[in-house]
């Protein structure tokens, strides 16, 4: 099903478009040549995605999203930075350290604190922080999603109450497009609906329709509306659906005839059997379009992800690396370790020199423990860093060993490897 538009909306829309258009003279020619790679009258048209490798034993793929704030090369992982800050993890670290391409800032979080008003006088959240590559921003649904005891849904929107204040807001199509304009993201989540596991099949086919109807908002007015900072930006919509094929089928068809610049399967990882994420993950990969960017969200353990990246999936987010951290669970390439165990008391090994994070190098395992049992801030930091920086060498592991031809091999040997408790 194709939204329907007005001739007046769709002549807005493409007026829009060419006032965006860059003028382009000798001089700048070169340097605006990837712009022009991309149909500029493609709907929703802000970035690119390039394909460039498939694994011939599976459905996994490389590729190279390009945005205004740099290229990401996938499969990718990207830090959660809910409130403008990747938790006990400096912007320097991040890019030093972690290695991250692209970080996400959380728009629930952002629109209680520091506020609109700040973002705005900032110029956006890129400034506000200081970081100059790309930033994801959720639509806050999962968030609201989380506060069951205090929101109400309708056909409108959400009313929910702050968890800082017991302050009452709500969220619309629109005024989520509205915030996500001023966080400034380079992408920006349509508003959604994420049914909880278990639904029934009636509940999660309310809930889809209501994803879909607020979709074609959010679209009308992401069209309406301009980048605020010189800087273009992409709208992703969302599949629903629960855990009915019927129902995701539909929902990715829907999804699929916006011609987004990317897509995101939501309403997975939220207590399912993970045999079911994995199945409904495959079928959504296999009905959404094949040349967008495939965006799994809030997803999950380095196995999660290897199987996942199988099945055709291009980006990841998930808190689980510097949350497990910040709980003395550290992912190593040879297994889980539980850092506050005595066993490691004495341990001066280096915390894991399989992989190439130089704080994961630098620091012994007895010496973390120490830092983690009394306390210390920089027992955080480090245990954070270095699960980050686990995730993103798993990922590029990943991505070189689907160029080279023998990624299943690797993956099925990884996999047991990773869920290995030391």
């Amino acid at each position: 099903m194709v939204s329907t538009y007005s001739v007046t909306s769709f002549w807005s829309s493409i007026k829009l478009l060419l006032r965006r258009m860059p003028t382009v003279t000798a001089a700048s020619r070169h340097s605006s040549s990837r712009l022009f790679n991309v149909p500029i009258f493609t709907e929703l048209m802000k970035s690119s995605f390039q394909l460039q490798n498939t694994d011939k034993n599976s459905k996994a793929r490389t590729g190279t999203i390009t945005t205004n704030h740099g290229e990401i090369p996938t499969p990718v992982f990207m830090p959660v930075g809910t409130a403008g800050s990747v938790k006990a993890v400096s912007q320097q670290q991040l890019v030093n350290d972690v290695r991250a391409e692209i970080i996400l800032g959380n728009t629930y979080h952002l629109y209680l604190r520091p506020g609109m008003e700040e973002l705005d006088q900032a110029r956006g959240l890129h400034k506000f922080m200081n970081w100059n590559k790309p930033i994801l921003t959720d639509s806050g649904g999962y968030q609201v999603f989380s506060l069951a005891a205090n929101r109400k849904i309708n056909e409108e929107g959400v009313t929910f109450q702050s968890h800082i204040d017991g302050s009452r807001h709500i969220f619309t199509s629109e005024n989520v497009i509205d915030i996500q304009r001023t966080i400034g993201a380079d992408i920006i989540m349509a508003f959604d609906e994420c049914p909880p596991y278990p639904s029934d099949h009636f509940y999660a086919r309310t809930s889809m329709e209501l994803t879909h109807a607020w979709l074609d908002r959010c679209i009308r007015r992401f069209h309406e509306t301009e980048s605020k900072y010189g800087y273009e930006q992409n709208l992703f919509p969302i599949v629903q659906g629960g855990t009915f094929a019927d129902l995701r089928r539909q929902s990715c068809e829907f999804i699929s005839s916006k011609n987004a610049t990317g897509n995101a399967i939501g309403g997975l990882s939220v207590g399912e059997p993970e045999e079911m994420m994995y199945e409904f993950t495959e079928l959504c990969c296999d009905n959404l379009p094949a040349d967008k960017p495939r965006y799994l969200m809030g997803v999950g353990t380095p196995w999660n992800i290897l199987e996942c990246i199988s099945l055709g999936i291009d980006m990841f987010d998930c808190v689980m690396p510097t949350r497990n951290g910040r709980n003395a669970m550290l992912f190593t390439s040879k297994g889980v370790i539980n850092i506050d165990n005595k066993k490691w008391e004495k341990d001066f090994s280096p915390i894991d020199e399989g992989i190439n994070c130089h704080f994961s190098h630098y620091y012994n395992k007895a010496y973390l423990r120490h830092l983690i049992k009394s306390k210390e801030i920089l027992g955080l930091t480090i245990a954070s860093v270095h699960n980050l920086g686990f995730y993103m060498w798993l990922v590029m592991q990943a991505r070189e060993r689907i160029i080279t031809g023998d990624f299943m091999g690797w993956k099925n040997e990884m996999v047991t490897i990773l869920k290995t408790r030391l």
